[in-house]
């Protein structure tokens, strides 16, 4: 008996509906036709100084034991937003959120957060839980971030976050290779490897 199809050609489906398919991100993205494998990446860090880091990371030490994480839209609101926020201070960047991209029927959807620096874009995915499949979506967004094409840099950037835990993925162009990093970063005791990731790869084009 042959295997059904996981995706059904003929249907449609929105980058949140791959969040829902119970199928690892091997099978949803050798689809579309690009490879997937997790490894230890090597990010880029930046070395400037960050004269307001520890301002920040106070700042969410104090708030966090008094909100309840129990919603995405929390998550993105007292997580996400203040790292953003600082990630604009150090790059001026201009942040997109809710950003609409369609490609076709199959690769269409709205990015959470769609960054864009003169040198480089990044994506970001914002999820209440299980980054596993938060991340299949974000490999998704950037299969139709890569069809898109709005830059020429062979490798797109990516992560996922659930606002307390982040992961970062890339995108080979040439390979047609999603890669997704197996460290994490927390928020906020990594803080300070997350932004110097942010605003490296931001500031750098390759």
């Amino acid at each position: 008996m042959s295997k059904l199809p996981i995706i059904q050609p003929e249907q449609s489906y929105t980058f949140a509906d791959y969040f829902k398919l119970n199928y690892d991100s091997d099978e949803i993205l050798g689809y579309f036709g690009y490879g997937f494998q997790p490894q230890s990446l090597s990010l880029p860090k930046s070395e400037r100084t960050l004269e307001r880091l520890e301002n920040l990371k106070a700042r969410l030490e104090e708030s966090l034991p008094y909100v309840s994480l129990t919603s995405e839209t929390a998550r993105r609101e007292f997580l996400i937003a203040p790292v953003l926020m600082e990630l604009i201070h150090y790059t001026q960047v201009r942040v997109k959120v809710e950003y609409p991209l369609i490609i076709n029927d199959q690769l269409k959807g709205v990015i959470d957060y769609y960054l864009q620096s003169k040198e480089q874009l990044l994506i970001i995915e914002a999820k209440n839980a299980d980054l596993q499949r938060g991340f299949t979506q974000l490999g998704v967004e950037l299969i139709a971030v890569d069809q898109w094409s709005p830059t020429d840099n062979p490798t797109l950037y990516g992560a996922v976050s659930i606002g307390n835990i982040w992961q970062f993925g890339i995108l080979k162009r040439p390979q047609k290779q999603v890669l997704q990093d197996i460290n994490l970063y927390r928020v906020p005791a990594d803080l300070e490897d997350l932004l110097r990731i942010l605003i490296a790869i931001l500031e750098n084009s390759n």
